[in-house]
C-alpha cells in the first residue's frame, strides 16, 4: 500500500488539530533552521514560523552556516519586520568538526542554544514554508499518539514543466523505499523522516544518543528516525497537506539538471554505496516500469501484422495489465499533486530517468565525487544512511 496518500496529520480528529490542550499545556517548543546561502529562500520561508499561531512558548532558532550570501542579515531583517510575537535568534555557525556533515553539525548548534527546560525541537529546512497551525498540528498529533518523532514531507513545488514531471514520481519511489505505514509501525524496522519537518521529543533525541549519533549521516533525516525507533521510541512520517495546516518547499528547479542534482547527491548513499545493491535496483527498475510497456508494444505489434502467436498474445497481455497495475498505483501521487491525469503516463519514463540518475550518482561517487551540496563534497560511505534494512 505504499502507493496510497493517506497518511496524513488526522484532520478529523480534533485534538490532533489542536482542539484540546495536551495535559499540562502547550508545550514549550523550540525551531532549529539550518541554512547556508539561503538569502534568496528565507523571505518567502521565515515569517511563516514566525507568525505561527502557537498557544504555547515559540521561539526560532536559525543557524547561519557559513553562508556568503548575507543570509544572516536578511534573517535578522526578516525578524525586526515579524508582526508576531515569536522571537528570533539567528547564531553564527562555528567550524564544522572532523566527521560531521554541515547540516547535522548546524542543528547540533542551534540545539546547544535551547535552553533545558524545553522539551520539544522542530527541525525545518530554510526552503519550507509553514502554514499558520503548522506547529500546533504537530505538536497536538505528537502528543495525543505519544509520538516521539514527529515528521511530514513537504509539498514540492510542481510549478514547471520538469517539476510537474519529476516531483510526483520522486515522492512516489521515496514512498516505495520507505513505506509510511510499515514505517510508521513500532515493531517495524523501517524507519524514515523527511527532514525539512521533524519535530521531535527532546528526551527522546538524548536516549537516541544526540545528533553525534548520525554526525557524519548524509541522509540525516532517515537516519535520526533509525536511531530514535533503535533507542524505544515511537515515529511518525505522512505527507504535509495543501491547507493552511501544511508545510511546502519553496525551493524553485527551473532545469532538469537542478532536479538532477537533488537525485543524484544522495542516489547511492541510499543504496550504501554497494555495487550490488545498484544493480539489483536497476535490474528492477528495468522489470518493473521498462519491461511491461515494451512488452505490451512488441507484443500487440506483432499480433497486428499476424506474426505473433501465443507467446506474444501473452506477453502482450502481461505487459499491458502491468502497464495498467503501475498507472493505477501512481494515480493517487498525481492527484496529491493536482496534476493532469496525462502525466500519470510519464511514469517509466521518469523511472527510466532515475535510473540514469542512480547511475551518475554511482560515478560521482567512485570518482571522488560522493554526495554534494552548497558546495560540499561528502565521499565516506555512510553506513547509517539508510533506514529500514
Amino acid at each position: 500500500m505504499f502507493w496510497c496518500t493517506d497518511t496524513r496529520l488526522d484532520a478529523h480528529d480534533s485534538r490532533a488539530r489542536g482542539g484540546a490542550e495536551p495535559p499540562g499545556g502547550w508545550p514549550a517548543v523550540t525551531v532549529i533552521v539550518p541554512a547556508r546561502d539561503e538569502a534568496e529562500m528565507l523571505p518567502h520561508s521565515l515569517p511563516s514560523l514566525l507568525g505561527q499561531r502557537y498557544p504555547g512558548p515559540l521561539r526560532v532558532v536559525l543557524v547561519d552556516d557559513a553562508s556568503d550570501d548575507g543570509t544572516a542579515d536578511v534573517a535578522r531583517d526578516l525578524g525586526r519586520q515579524a508582526a508576531g510575537g515569536v522571537e528570533l535568534t539567528v547564531i553564527t555557525s562555528q567550524p564544522r568538526p572532523a566527521g560531521w556533515v554541515g547540516k547535522v553539525w548546524a542543528l547540533e548548534q542551534g540545539l546547544r542554544a535551547v535552553p533545558a527546560d524545553v522539551n520539544w525541537l522542530l527541525f525545518t529546512d530554510a526552503d519550507i514554508a509553514h502554514g499558520p497551525d503548522s506547529v500546533l498540528r504537530l505538536v497536538g498529533h505528537a502528543t495525543t499518539y505519544g509520538l516521539d518523532l514527529t515528521s511530514l514531507m513537504a509539498v514540492l513545488r510542481t510549478q514547471n514543466r520538469w517539476e510537474r514531471i519529476i516531483v510526483p514520481a520522486f515522492v512516489y519511489f521515496f514512498a516505495q523505499l520507505y513505506p509510511f505505514r510499515r514505517a510508521n509501525r513500532p515493531g517495524a524496522r523501517t524507519s524514515a523522516a523527511a527532514g525539512g519537518c521533524v519535530l521531535m521529543r527532546r528526551a527522546a533525541l538524548e536516549r537516541a544518543g544526540g545528533l553525534a549519533a548520525i554526525s557524519g549521516a548524509v541522509i540525516d533525516d532517515c537516519s535520526l528516525a533509525r536511531a530514535v525507533k533503535r533507542a524505544g521510541g515511537r515515529t511518525w512520517l505522512g505527507l504535509a497537506d495543501h491547507g493552511p495546516c501544511g508545510v511546502r518547499s519553496v525551493r524553485p528547479y527551473p532545469r532538469l539538471a537542478d532536479l538532477w542534482k537533488m537525485v543524484a547527491r544522495s542516489a547511492y548513499t541510499q543504496l550504501r554505496h554497494s555495487p550490488m545493491l545498484l544493480a539489483a535496483t536497476v535490474t528492477g527498475l528495468v522489470l518493473a516500469y521498462l519491461v511491461p510497456p515494451l512488452a505490451a508494444v512488441a507484443g500487440l505489434a506483432e499480433l497486428a501484422t499476424g506474426a505473433g502467436g501465443v507467446a506474444a498474445a501473452v506477453a502482450g497481455a502481461a505487459g499491458l495489465c502491468a502497464w495498467v497495475l503501475m498507472t493505477v498505483t501512481y494515480l493517487p501521487m498525481i492527484r496529491y499533486y493536482r496534476q493532469p491525469m496525462p502525466v500519470v503516463l510519464t511514469l517509466p519514463a521518469v523511472a527510466a530517468l532515475y535510473m540514469i540518475m542512480t547511475v551518475d550518482s554511482a560515478r560521482a561517487h567512485h570518482r571522488g565525487r560522493g554526495a554534494a551540496w552548497k558546495g560540499r563534497a561528502y565521499s565516506a560511505p555512510d553506513s547509517d544512511s539508510v533506514a529500514g534494512t
